[in-house]
């Protein structure tokens, strides 16, 4: 499961993993009136992180993750949080594989993040019975990810990233962009203190036209490569089938 690779998520071993994770983030949910300590020690319950000593200094509770309930995920241990991170309430993790969430990204309200994936074939799917995968998630450092977006399995987004509200976001974001819409695209790239790399209006400089291609052409390849991405999966997925 954790490689990626077909697996069977209704065997016993998993289902038991699944309940505790059901029952940590119940109690995480239901929960009021808490300290920081007890939120934190009920979060690291479904995470599987160690619980806090009694009375930890300011220092130790300053830089920890800060997660609004509800909240749910379907193994905890899965997910790696970086300091400083706030995930808003509403916040959904499927996460089969690896989910990074860098140091200082900011999750808006209701955000989905998909390690888990299925076959396309319904006849491999077969219900509860068939076989599932996944690949990891991975976001950078200082990333805002605003409402109901969802990121789907085997996704990086780079350090500094924006993701609109509401955006699917099916394919890597590089560091430094905002992304929107569905599939989420770049819109805009972002001025990095000490870069002169864009005007000062925050528009990225034309490269296309600069090495000799238009807009329109880019544009174009752009979709070629979307199609060819598609066609990959879809042959990835008959090719798992015979195996």
């Amino acid at each position: 499961m954790g490689r990626g690779e077909l697996y069977t998520s209704f065997i016993p071993e998993l289902v038991a993993e699944r309940a505790r994770c059901s029952v940590a983030c119940h109690a995480f949910n239901t929960a009021s009136g808490l300290t920081q300590v007890e939120r934190v020690n009920l979060l690291n319950q479904i995470i599987q992180k160690p619980l806090l000593e009694p009375n930890p200094s300011q220092e130790a509770l300053v830089n920890l993750p800060w997660v609004e309930a509800p909240f749910r995920c379907d193994y905890g241990y899965n997910i790696e949080l970086g300091e400083d991170v706030y995930i808003n309430f509403g916040c959904t993790i499927l996460d089969t594989c690896k989910v990074k969430i860098g140091s200082r990204t900011l999750f808006g309200p209701s955000v989905s993040l998909y390690a888990a994936t299925h076959p396309l074939s319904a006849e491999m799917r077969n219900g509860t019975k068939g076989p599932e995968f996944g690949a990891p998630i991975t976001i950078g450092e200082d990333c805002w990810i605003c409402g109901n977006v969802i990121i789907l399995a085997g996704v990086t987004i780079g350090n500094g990233s924006v993701v609109g509200a509401g955006s699917v976001v099916t394919k890597d974001v590089p560091p430094n962009c905002v992304v929107a819409g569905s599939p989420a695209r770049i819109i805009k790239r972002l001025r990095v203190q000490g870069s002169d790399t864009l005007p000062l209006n925050g528009k990225p400089k034309d490269e296309s036209k600069e090495k000799g291609r238009s807009a329109s052409d880019v544009n174009k390849l752009l979709e070629r490569m979307e199609k060819l991405e598609l066609e990959m999966k879809s042959v990835s997925e008959e090719l798992k089938k015979h195996l």
